[in-house]
């Protein structure tokens, strides 16, 4: 777009900071935390990530909307962002499977956007000063009045953003395998069983639902303040924690039941926010990170062992606060030692704080779901044995 056709656009953070660029998707105010995400590639998916929801996100990689959109790639039914920045905005994509661009459909679910900033300037502020909230706005275009508003915000901490983007009604997912998604089948070529699977919706990507079900998973979801009472009237194999928005420490209900359910015994596994209410209901204390972990290639491991993950994240789990009596840490983020994986030491109960389902990302932990199926497997066999 020439600039002399473009809209002006103002960002003001918390700490007083501004920056002027020009708008690109909806015209309009936009008030959330804001972050900044490093990896390359996966745009689209990271703005329909659930997770996401009520944050104004930062792409460091410098251009923007190149591939353009499409539905295929869509991790919940809209964008969950609040709004976008980016340096510079590529308005005509070149992509096969592209069927819209970027600053259009942006506009078409009323999300704001604003590039000619420099995002280098932007993420080393939020980095060195840690996330914070801030305004993007085309109406106010006046520092004072946009820092007003920002700072009437409230913090991240302690919201229950859960709310907004758990399912209202419990469904099955039903979109059929073998299909362009399928990037692994040798994993799955030992696995002839189908094991019922309760997945705890706190704001769950699809593809997570794609990876339980290429693993022979039938999958029900449930919404998040589903009582342990009902999940069980399933008779599930196992019970799957999902991702979400907004601080673990308040959704209680899901910290509830999943504390109720690991009095069953049944095979647990829980990635991000999943992970945090798994580690709050076995006795532990979360966090909030100064800028969160938010990116394609975060280095997680231990024991020799290490996994390129892919991360999104501002809260994690205190490790001086597990009951290492009967939990033990898999995993940690190499960068920072945070805590990046739980395992139960005498249940089949384990979680990540990472994205093992890649979308986007590297298909390191992939395993995982194997790992999942398998602990379902071997219940299930107990469980014979037992009724003789």
């Amino acid at each position: 777009m020439p600039l002399s056709e473009a809209i002006p656009a103002l960002l003001v953070l918390a700490d007083g900071s501004s920056y002027r660029g020009w708008s690109f998707g909806a015209t309009g105010t936009a008030i959330g935390e804001v972050v900044f995400n490093t990896g390359m590639t996966g745009y689209q998916e990271v703005m329909t990530d659930p997770s996401y929801l009520g944050q104004i996100v930062v792409f460091t990689y410098p251009e923007l909307g190149n591939t353009g959109v499409n539905p295929e790639d869509e991790e919940s039914e809209r964008p969950q962002i609040r709004a976008c920045i980016a340096r510079n905005i590529c308005t005509k994509p070149s992509n096969w499977r592209s069927t819209q661009s970027l600053p259009d459909y942006l506009k078409q679910h009323h999300i704001p956007g604003i590039y000619g900033v420099d995002t280098r300037a932007i993420t080393r502020r939020i980095r060195d000063s840690g996330a914070m909230n801030g305004g993007i706005s085309t109406e106010l275009l006046d520092e004072a009045e946009l820092l007003q508003k920002v700072q009437q915000a409230p913090d991240m901490s302690g919201l229950n953003l859960v709310t907004g983007v758990t399912t209202s009604d419990t469904y099955e997912w039903l979109e059929p395998t073998g299909s362009a998604w399928e990037f692994n089948s040798q994993g799955t070529a030992n696995i002839s069983e189908t094991f019922t699977v309760v997945a705890i919706d706190f704001g769950i990507k699809r593809n997570i639902l794609r990876r339980l079900a290429s693993y022979g998973c039938r999958v029900i979801v449930v919404p998040a303040n589903t009582p342990a009472q009902e999940i069980l009237q399933y008779n599930p194999d196992g019970i799957f924690l999902s991702n979400g928005p907004g601080d673990p420490a308040a959704v209680t209900e899901g910290f509830e039941t999943t504390k109720a359910l690991l009095k069953t015994e049944k095979p647990i596994f829980g990635i991000c926010m999943g992970h945090q209410i798994l580690g709050r209901a076995l006795g532990a204390e979360t966090f909030k990170l100064k800028f969160g972990h938010r990116g394609l290639n975060q280095p997680a491991g231990l024991s020799q062992r290490v996994e390129i993950t892919s991360q999104n994240h501002g809260f994690a789990i205190d490790p001086e606060s597990l009951p290492e009596k009967f939990v033990e840490i898999s995993h940690l983020n190499l960068n920072d030692q945070t805590v990046a994986g739980l395992r139960h030491k005498s249940l089949p109960v384990f979680s990540v704080q990472y994205h093992p389902e890649a979308s986007p990302g590297p298909h390191d932990a992939d395993y995982l779901f194997e790992e999942f199926v398998k602990a379902m497997q071997a219940a299930r066999q107990a469980a014979k044995v037992v009724m003789g």
